[in-house]
């Protein structure tokens, strides 16, 4: 605006020289000055009021962008600080809770006697359920589920009392990371013991199995068990 304005001038200047020359009189230059000088307080009356204006709101707008930004900065890193608070509540809590989980279980088989053989492998179900710390233990299925991570310690002991094969598969999940067998010549009870520490994961199974073509024996006196403990969370 001001540079428009500076050849308004310019080009008044240039018409007041312009009609100097053409009548050679002080008069008109007089007036052309007059005009010049009227012209020039008008605009500048006009114009500097608006700029100074729009200047001033436009620092008042920009004051106002940087405090907005530092309230949602203060915000942000107020915000990430109870994150930060709650998460670290939170880890005490868990590990609070592995501290205090508890879990140890002690079963026997069965009051029946014989069982097996059959002709596949089969799960099997510790039905006599003399101790269960943590529920961990499911006696409907025979299959102990790990609560927490953690290392953890597993014994049984299964007992044979006929003439042939007696044996135990140990599996973790579907995996079989364990085999015990027995022969058998006679009908005298006979008993092997074998024990285990694993690594587990949280939900991580543990059972044991019959072979086909294999059988134990229990009855009243719980001459096959087996039993288990965590030993520390992870």
């Amino acid at each position: 605006m001001r540079v428009a304005f500076g050849l308004l001038v310019l080009l008044l200047g240039l018409c007041g020289s312009g009609a100097q020359g053409e009548s050679g009189g002080l008069g008109e230059e007089g007036e052309s000055s007059e005009l010049q000088e009227e012209w020039t307080q008008q605009t500048t009356n006009t114009t500097s009021p608006d700029i100074w204006l729009e200047m001033k709101e436009l620092r008042h707008m920009v004051q106002m962008l940087q405090k907005h930004d530092s309230e949602m900065e203060r915000r942000l890193n107020s915000s990430e600080r109870e994150l930060l608070d709650r998460k670290k509540r939170i880890d005490k809590l868990e590990n609070l809770n592995k501290m205090n989980t508890k879990v140890a279980f002690y079963t026997a088989l069965t009051d029946a006697g014989y069982v097996g053989p059959f002709t596949t492998d089969t799960t099997l179900n510790f039905s006599k359920v003399f101790t269960n710390i943590g529920n961990a233990y499911n006696a409907g299925t025979g299959f102990f589920k790990a609560p927490v991570k953690g290392v953890y310690y597993f014994q049984f002991t299964v007992c044979g009392h006929h003439t042939g094969l007696m044996g135990v598969y140990v599996y973790k999940n579907n995996k079989n990371i364990m085999f015990n067998v027995e022969w058998k010549e006679d009908q005298f009870y006979k008993y092997f013991t074998n024990s285990v520490i694993l690594e587990l994961m949280a939900g991580d199974e543990i059972h044991l199995a019959l072979p086909a073509t294999h059988v134990l024996y229990d009855d009243g006196s719980n001459q096959s068990t087996f039993s288990g403990a965590l030993l520390f969370p992870l």
